[in-house]
């Protein structure tokens, strides 16, 4: 008989958590000023938690104004600035890498400072997916796996690689690039940030990395929701995942640290005030 996977100890609130992440997913864009919610019903199922957890992180949202409710059983998303049309044009280009570990909210901040920036946004998996998959199945590998030798060996280093060669085209192009990946690996080798940092200097580019903490539990209740099949494997063994990564893990390199965990300030002001430090040289917005 397996043995039962231990209970969590939850460092913040369920409500605080699912309402963290929707207010992310309103801020980055991926809910939509005027959009319906789902019933709390269909929230409570979507998110594996109770229909008062629902309610309480609704009424969270309410009392900030991202949330209005229009009947007694229909929330709609109240955004109207995602419509601003925002352009930041800084004298160098700008490039933003940001990593952190899967369910830590690293492609929601790199939205908002798209949104924010109007810079082109390179997330790993959405460039690189489709072919690994492909590439997968045609060694005999699952297209969801990301555990074996086969993946690590052979198709992660690729990912990468591709991932580096568009930033460098963007920035070649004089644009400035919101850059998102786990970047674990990457991260803990100085060679390798050495290396990226000089090769974009060259072409007069201002680097700067990031990376996002979570805590255990709101990564956990983030990628339960998120249903993704690639993280089937961790939720399965979800202790066993957790022994192997460092949540205390920090970039041995000067970089910007954003908390995202429930108790932490908002995200969106989060980003904010990561882009006045970036933009701090330059002399704000141009």
């Amino acid at each position: 008989m397996p043995t039962p996977e231990p209970r969590l100890a939850r460092s913040e609130a369920l409500h605080q958590q699912v309402a963290r992440n929707l207010r992310n997913d309103i801020e980055s864009g991926a809910l939509r000023h005027g959009e319906a919610l789902p019933t709390t019903r269909e929230l409570a199922e979507q998110w594996g938690v109770s229909v008062f957890t629902i309610t309480e992180a609704m009424r969270l949202l309410a009392a900030e104004g991202l949330v209005v409710s229009k009947s007694r059983s229909k929330r709609v998303v109240n955004a109207p600035e995602q419509s601003r049309r925002v352009e930041i044009r800084p004298s160098n280009p700008h490039v933003l890498m940001i990593g952190g570990y899967a369910g830590s909210g690293k492609t929601e901040l790199g939205r908002i400072l798209t949104r924010e920036t109007g810079w082109p946004m390179l997330d790993k998996d959405t460039l690189t997916r489709p072919i690994v998959e492909a590439a997968l199945e045609v060694m005999g590998l699952s297209p969801n796996d990301r555990e074996s030798d086969g993946y690590l060996k052979l198709m992660r280093p690729r990912e990468y690689e591709s991932l580096v060669a568009a930033t460098i085209e963007n920035v070649s192009c004089g644009n400035s690039a919101i850059v998102t990946a786990p970047f674990v690996a990457e991260f803990k080798d100085p060679a390798w940030l050495e290396r990226m940092q000089a090769s974009l200097a060259e072409m007069k580019a201002v680097t700067t990395f990031v990376w996002v903490y979570c805590d255990a539990s709101t990564m956990h209740t983030y990628i339960r929701h998120r249903g993704a099949a690639r993280d089937a494997a961790k939720l399965a063994n979800w202790s066993e995942y957790l022994s192997r990564i460092d949540l205390d893990f920090r970039p041995g390199i000067p970089h910007a640290l954003v908390d995202n965990c429930a108790s932490g300030v908002p995200l969106q002001a989060q980003a904010r005030s990561l882009l006045r430090q970036v933009l701090k040289a330059e002399g704000g917005r141009q």
